[in-house]
């Protein structure tokens, strides 16, 4: 499990990997986590398994290797835990849903 403080230090760790997993129109709404990449739910599994060039054609980063650091996040948690799930079964094996996601990350934002 991620924590706020995790995903606040990701733009310090390259080697890791954030990805928001909430609807485009979700984050036109609110915004975005700072480094993350937006990759809906629906479309992870695809996501995950493009070739690499493929991968940084798409979503402009290179594609993380299998024992990567990878925090998912949604709007409440409920979908970055299926999505961590989704990608340890792909053998992404340090998959990790940022429970607080996006609620607590406006809250402690704007504290």
């Amino acid at each position: 499990m991620a924590t706020y403080d995790d995903v606040k230090d990701i733009p310090n760790h390259p080697d890791q990997y954030l990805f928001d997993v909430r609807n485009q129109s979700e984050l036109n709404e609110t915004g975005t986590l700072p480094a993350s990449i937006n990759i809906p739910l629906p479309d992870l599994e695809k996501a995950l398994n493009l070739p690499e060039a493929d991968f940084e054609k798409s979503y402009g980063r290179s594609k993380p290797p299998v024992d990567a650091v990878l925090i998912f996040s949604c709007k409440a948690g409920g979908r970055a835990a299926r999505a961590a799930n989704l990608a340890r079964t792909l053998g992404f094996h340090n998959a990790k849903s940022y429970a607080g996601s996006w609620t607590e990350w406006q809250a402690k934002q704007s504290q």
